[in-house]
């Protein structure tokens, strides 16, 4: 069971797009049916390739449509965390892909009349710590050429510390985008396989995929993108290079318009604020509180996280209703810079996008821009800014404390989980069958999420997060 959001309480999933597996060869496999993969596999079909997205579970149904879909270029603290890991022109660069892909987002909606709304976006800060943190932002917007100001009175219900703001930001409804994108996509001979999860890839030329429900080797391709935020191939390790996060939002209906704005904050307590359009209509309001994350499988109960939002929005916004409740996972890499390149340097069979720090709604979009340029044209092709988006470039470098504090944290997960003792006979936790964490009880989502790199599964056993492919071991 998983707590359905906003988005898809109002988009009930339609009849499975293609339910039988698919097979033949092809010229590129996309693998993930969220906006990383939808928009590579648009952009491919555009350019005349025959390409198959193959998605586990139901188009939208991971991070895309559990997001709060800020298409901002103001990202909570983003810009001054990647600043001081990286020189300025990488900052510039990760501006300039978010700066396409909102862009190219928006044209899409507008030609295909997807709802957006123009909102400011706002880092605030709530505390002295916060205070720093947020003018550290401000230069580091302003030296990457954005066009932010500071502004001391925030127009919140509650005292703040100032905040920077950045103009002309967008909001949407994310599944509204994904119908876009996949009825684009189809227009141009793209073809989508939903609930068909790959387990294996293998293979230079041409690579061979194993699924589920198919014999194995059924699928080749020239290129395979991997669009699942989290690898499903351990090689290149990049479950060790990134942190799996999770956060929880709730929407309440509101009598009027709560917030002006998208606002996020830079210190405790945690807080992503944005208003939906509400009712047929639209004519009504909705206020998205979200916020209080921490790393998967590393927090319990979990309830009590949505239970901490529901409390803070009740005082600071008194009349406001619950209308739904969830939480959704996302990755942060070590050395803050997003994914789009080779899975393994220096082969370019096997592509891989993901790390986008909960910024997926326009850094998907511009991961799937470098890939598809690469795969059209080659690297001279690419955007001059996806330079700084390829994993194994020199930024790597400046990851690697990160990458071993996280994997010194990963070690002592692994360790706490088989010492734990069961707390009842025979209904004590499975164990994850990436690489044999002992799984926790997520209470909010009565799922089991694994502690060590992220994923998560059902109550059935079934695969919600990867970077597992298979079904949970019971214990």
């Amino acid at each position: 069971m998983t707590l359905p959001s906003v988005w898809q309480d109002r988009h009930p999933a339609p009849p499975a797009v293609d339910s039988h597996a698919p097979s033949g060869a092809w010229e590129v496999v996309v693998v993930g049916g969220g906006i990383t993969g939808l928009t590579t596999a648009l952009l491919l079909g555009r350019a005349g390739c025959r390409v198959l997205l193959v998605e586990a579970r139901r188009l939208g149904a991971g991070t895309t449509g559990r997001s709060t879909a800020k298409l901002s270029l103001l990202q909570g603290t983003m810009l001054s965390r990647i600043r001081r890991r990286h020189s300025a022109d990488v900052v510039r660069d990760y501006v300039d892909g978010h700066r396409t892909g909102q862009a190219w987002v928006a044209r899409l909606c507008e030609e295909h009349g997807v709802a957006t709304q123009t909102r400011p976006a706002y880092t605030y800060a709530n505390g002295e710590a916060g205070h720093r943190a947020v003018r550290a932002e401000h230069a580091a917007a302003r030296e990457a050429g954005l066009d932010a100001t500071w502004v001391d009175d925030v127009p919140l219900p509650f005292p703040t510390r100032g905040a920077v703001r950045l103009e002309g930001q967008l909001q949407l409804d994310p599944l509204e985008l994904v119908a876009a994108l996949t009825a684009e996509a189809a227009r141009h001979g793209v073809t989508i396989a939903e609930g068909h999860r790959v387990r294996r890839v293998r293979g230079r030329g041409p690579v061979r995929l194993s699924l589920t429900d198919s014999p194995d080797d059924t699928v080749t391709a020239n290129r395979v993108v991997l669009a699942t935020n989290m690898p499903l191939l351990d090689r290149g390790g990049f479950f060790g290079r990134m942190s799996p996060e999770r956060s929880y939002s709730v929407a309440f209906r509101t009598p009027s318009q709560a917030v002006d704005g998208m606002y996020l904050s830079a210190d405790e307590p945690s807080r992503s604020l944005r208003d939906a359009p509400d009712g047929p209509d639209g004519a009504g309001s909705l206020l998205l509180v979200g916020g209080n994350g921490h790393v998967t499988g590393r927090s319990v109960p979990t309830s009590h996280r949505l239970d901490q939002i529901r409390a803070w929005t009740g005082d600071h916004f008194p009349g406001a209703v619950e209308t739904q409740a969830w939480s959704a996972q996302d990755s942060a890499p070590a050395h803050a810079l997003p994914y789009a390149g080779p899975l393994l340097p220096g082969q370019d069979r096997l592509l891989v996008a993901g790390g986008f720090s909960k910024w997926g709604m326009t850094g998907g979009v511009a991961a799937a821009i470098a890939l598809s340029a690469e795969i059209l044209g080659g690297g001279t092709a690419q955007p001059t800014w996806a330079r700084s988006w390829r994993p194994w470039g020199r930024s790597e470098i400046t990851g690697l404390p990160g990458t071993a504090l996280l994997n010194a944290e990963v070690g002592v997960e692994l360790a706490r989980g088989w010492v734990r003792p069961l707390r009842r006979s025979g209904t004590g936790p499975g164990v994850c069958t990436h690489l044999g964490g002992r799984l926790v009880r997520n209470d909010a989502e009565g799922s089991w999420d694994c502690p060590l790199h992220g994923s998560r599964f059902d109550e059935d056993g079934s695969v919600l997060e990867g970077p597992a492919v298979c079904p949970m071991r019971r214990v």
